[in-house]
C-alpha cells in the first residue's frame, strides 16, 4: 500500500498540471493574443455571426461561388439504420472512408466531372476534403466559376476576377500551403461588390 499512495499522488499531480492548468493557460494567452482564432474566427456581417472562416457551407445558387464537395451525411430520417447527404454539416465532419478504388467514390467524381464542363477540372471541384468541411477552394476552382458568377449577377468578369484575386491567401511566408480562396469571405465581398 506504501508503494500506491506515492504513485497516485504523482498521477494526481501531473493530471491537475498538464490536464488542467496548463491547458487553462494556454487558453487565457491564446484568447488574448489572437481572439478572433481562438472564438473560432467567427465572420460578423451586420451584428450578427454569418459563419466561420474555418467551416465551409454549402453555396448552391449560380449567383455565389461553390465550394469543394462536402461527404459529410446525417442520419435519414425515414430509416435511422441509413445515412442521407448532409453537405456542411460540422455535426457530422468526416471523411467517407471511401478509398481509391471505391465504385461509389468513383462513380461521384465522374458524375462531378461531367457537371463540371470541358477538362481540366481542378481536383478540389470533384473531390471532397478528408473533413467534408474545407472552407477554401483552389485559385483555379474559382477560375472556373467566375463566368457563372458573372453572368448570374450581371457584373463583368474582370470584376469578378479582381474579386478572386483580391480574396486569394498566399502561401505561409510563401513556402507553407497552397494558394486558396476562402468561398465565404469571397462570396460576402461579392455581395458587397456594385
Amino acid at each position: 500500500m506504501s508503494v500506491f499512495r506515492p504513485a497516485l499522488t504523482i498521477v494526481a499531480g501531473f493530471t491537475a498540471l498538464l490536464g488542467i492548468a496548463t491547458p487553462a493557460v494556454f487558453t487565457q494567452v491564446v484568447g488574448a493574443i489572437m481572439p478572433s482564432q481562438a472564438g473560432g474566427s467567427l465572420i460578423e456581417r451586420d451584428g450578427r455571426i454569418v459563419g466561420s472562416a474555418l467551416i465551409g457551407q454549402n453555396f448552391t445558387e449560380a449567383r455565389y461561388f461553390h465550394p469543394r464537395p462536402s461527404a459529410t451525411s446525417a442520419a435519414d430520417p425515414q430509416d435511422a439504420t441509413k445515412t442521407v447527404d448532409a453537405p456542411y454539416n460540422a455535426a457530422a465532419g468526416a471523411a467517407s472512408q471511401r478509398g481509391p478504388t471505391s465504385e461509389a467514390l468513383i462513380d461521384a467524381v465522374r458524375k462531378r466531372v461531367a457537371a463540371e464542363g470541358p477538362a481540366p477540372v481542378p481536383a478540389d471541384a470533384v473531390t471532397a476534403s478528408g473533413s467534408g468541411l474545407d472552407p477554401d477552394i483552389s485559385p483555379e476552382n474559382a477560375a472556373r466559376q467566375v463566368a457563372r458568377v458573372a453572368q448570374a449577377r450581371n457584373l463583368p468578369q474582370e470584376r469578378i476576377r479582381a474579386l478572386v484575386a483580391a480574396n486569394t491567401t498566399a502561401p505561409l511566408l510563401g513556402l507553407l500551403g497552397v494558394p486558396r480562396v476562402n468561398v465565404l469571405r469571397l462570396n460576402l465581398a461579392l455581395d458587397d461588390a456594385r
